[in-house]
């Protein structure tokens, strides 16, 4: 990635694989899923301004960004600045977790009444899976919670004709969950707390502008707990029986780019190493494509689903359960050689990383005798992350109704050792409940 006083800009599909044919799960094949294209190379407010003009040909911009990043730095002005305050027709700072309804309609209306023709998320997390929605509910004219739900994956009484979004999304990450490469999207219903996923054609961001200087701003905490969970992309994709050659070379270069650029990260004291963000970013970016190209994830993945209503950021849910599910794989792998052969070759991979092998040592680890599960421990400690369900103060006594839940996960079944009953899972959280 070039300099930005270089200002060369690299412009390109995020994704070189089309999608694969259920996406979480989801059959794809009557859905147009786009692929968004990717800017990079330059500052984060000139590529914006740049593409709302040329790209889209945009004149009335709505800006939704990160509560945080708006707040504590000068970064949204400049990027208002960029695009022409006259050009602003709106603001909203901030997006509360798990995307409420009651938010999505409301920036949806704003956008409807200032005749929004680009919408921005500036920051990551809830405000890039809003936006989606908004999009969706600007092209049907969706108004009120009542007519939302029927947009949702689990609505008994979908419409008949879906109008694809036509307010293209420009998505400006802040973290590493990977959210704007992903077509689908999850809102909550204020009403009763569940979050539902939506997925229909032409959903999702147009263009993603990647921008590691401006990562610099992002609290440490949230950087690398949001890695692990693109470290856990990778390392599910890996693990997968159903992989092909494909996914695996991309997961491999994921994780060979996600892990030695986080420790960098951790280790960068004076917030500095805009090299070691943007090695993270084009991780993620791997990892993603693993998911998009229909690569199943598992046991991680489907009981961590259950642990973000509790209050665990979906990070921190990658950080707790990815290594103990490994750990369950190989303990149950009922004599399945592929199972065993795979977690080596992840183990391989981390144990060639110069600077991933150093700190697997210093935590006194053992290649010969260590597995998975112990190595990818060691790194989230290094990294100064939680590892207990005790450590996010969730007790031991939500167990039993996690353990079911989790089972209705689409996930859950495609874990290597499919999990199939409680006690199952149940096994997998009492290792982690500290």
């Amino acid at each position: 990635m070039s300099s930005h006083g270089e200002a060369i800009e690299t412009y390109e599909l995020a994704f070189t694989t089309p999608p694969g044919p259920d996406l979480a799960g989801i059959p794809t094949a009557s859905l147009n899923i786009i692929t968004p294209h990717v800017s990079s190379g330059l500052p984060y407010d000139t590529a914006c301004a740049k593409h709302i003009s040329t790209a889209f040909a945009a004149s009335n911009v709505y800006i939704v960004a990160s509560k945080t990043l708006a707040a504590t730095t000068d970064r949204l002005d400049r990027l208002i600045a960029a695009i022409g305050k006259d050009h602003v027709v709106g603001v909203r700072r901030g997006v509360t977790p798990h995307t409420p309804w009651s938010e999505i309609l409301s920036i949806a209306a704003e956008c409807r009444d200032a005749k929004a023709d680009c919408i921005v998320t500036f920051g990551a997390g809830s405000l890039t899976d809003g936006c989606k929605i908004v999009a969706l509910c600007l092209a049907n004219n969706i108004r009120t919670p009542e007519e939302l739900a029927t947009y949702s994956l689990e609505s008994k009484t979908p419409p008949a004709k879906v109008h694809e979004p036509t307010v293209p999304l420009i998505c400006i990450p802040t973290s590493l969950s990977g959210g704007e490469y992903f077509s689908l999207a999850g809102g909550t219903d204020d009403t009763t707390g569940h979050k539902q996923p939506f997925l229909h054609s032409g959903m999702g961001s147009r263009l993603v502008i990647l921008d590691p200087e401006l990562c610099l701003t992002t609290p440490e905490y949230h950087w690398l707990s949001t890695g692990i969970r693109a470290v856990d992309h990778c390392v599910e994709a890996l693990c997968c029986l159903t992989a092909t050659s494909e996914s695996d070379q991309k997961a491999e270069e994921g994780l060979r780019l996600l892990v030695p650029g986080l420790l960098r990260c951790k280790a960068d004291a004076e917030g500095k190493d805009v090299e070691a963000r943007a090695k993270c970013q084009a991780g993620v970016r791997l990892g993603m494509e693993c998911v998009r190209m229909g690569v199943p994830m598992g046991g991680s993945h489907a009981i961590g689903h259950q642990l973000g209503p509790l209050g665990v950021p979906h990070g921190v849910t990658s950080c707790i359960m990815c290594p103990a599910v490994m750990k369950y794989n190989i303990r149950h792998n009922d004599g399945k050689p592929e199972i065993t052969n795979r977690q080596l070759k992840i183990k391989e991979i981390l144990w060639s990383e110069q600077q991933v092998a150093d700190t697997l040592r210093n935590a006194d680890l053992a290649k010969e005798t260590v597995d998975l599960g112990d190595c990818l421990s060691a790194i989230i400690k290094a990294l100064g992350l939680p590892q207990t369900l005790k450590e996010m103060k969730i007790s031991p006594d939500v167990i039993p109704a996690l353990s079911e839940r989790a089972l209705a996960d689409f996930w859950s079944p495609t874990n290597p050792v499919p999990l199939l009953k409680a006690e199952q899972v149940r096994e997998i959280l009492e290792a982690v409940s500290g």
